[in-house]
């Protein structure tokens, strides 16, 4: 999921250098351990991918000065971090504890 300049959700595809899956040694006996393999590396890459989408977004809605864009960004940040807690991507307290401190931040923004 990426935000666009317009504040909106956009899905994307991976891009190509995320695409590529770790190619290592198998050292799996079992069909079915070979396939969760590459089932893992496969969510390892979309979740590395999704967690830094969201980070950019962070760093944005830290840098802005205006509010009016600071207030759209924080509904669509908030939903990007909740996602990742309920993948377990990060924690939920983790996820909590930024979104109430991006909260302050942009109560506290004049």
């Amino acid at each position: 999921m990426l935000l666009t300049e317009a504040g909106k959700q956009k899905i994307v595809s991976l891009p190509s250098v995320l695409k590529r899956v770790n190619k290592t040694t198998k050292m799996a006996n079992h069909k079915s351990a070979e396939k969760r393999i590459r089932a893992n590396d496969a969510k390892r890459v979309r979740n590395r991918y999704v967690a830094k989408t969201t980070r950019t977004a962070i760093k944005k809605i830290n840098a802005t000065e205006k509010v009016e864009e600071a207030k759209a960004l924080l509904p669509k940040i908030s939903a990007m971090l909740d996602k990742l807690a309920k993948k377990r991507v990060i924690h939920k307290n983790k996820a909590s504890n930024l979104k109430s401190k991006l909260t302050k931040k942009v109560n506290a923004m004049k």
